[in-house]
């Protein structure tokens, strides 16, 4: 049974995704759906496969690079102080990595924090690409294009 990346892969495939940022050689670089700070993003690995040690030494290789390559993005686009990166696969079972943009305006405590215990994910603002997020997809978008 197809877990929740996998299924967000095909809506990707259809067209069905307004959150695609790029298709990078490893997979699928996405505007997050929640955004407690405004720029999170996420890396899809497509081929789906449940981790980062399933894949060979040119697909791990090539992952990472588009995992920070994502990062660069994120970190031009917002202005970011910092980034962090979490590729934790312990609640949806497939690889992806999450690009979380900190800033020097966030409280002084979350700010040394995981972002997952600083912020409440599950009640965040969802992204809007149609909408309020247009020009933070469309920025992130130009970014990937220009390197």
């Amino acid at each position: 049974m197809p877990g929740a990346i996998a299924n967000r892969i095909e809506r990707i495939k259809r067209g069905e995704d307004p959150q695609l940022i790029a298709r990078l050689p490893s997979g699928y670089a996405i505007l997050a759906n929640q955004q407690p700070l405004e720029g999170c993003c996420m890396l899809l690995a497509d081929p789906v496969v449940a981790h980062a040690n399933d894949l060979d030494d040119h697909a791990r290789a090539a992952f990472m690079r588009d995992w920070l390559r994502l990062g660069d993005a994120v970190q031009a686009v917002t202005r970011a102080e910092r980034l962090n990166y979490l590729m934790l696969c312990n609640q949806v079972h497939e690889l992806h990595g999450h690009v979380v943009p900190r800033f020097a305006s966030e409280d002084k405590h979350k700010r040394l924090m995981d972002p997952f215990a600083a912020y409440d994910f599950a009640s965040a603002r969802r992204a809007d690409a149609l909408g309020q997020d247009r020009e933070l997809l469309a920025a992130l978008q130009r970014e990937l294009k220009s390197d």
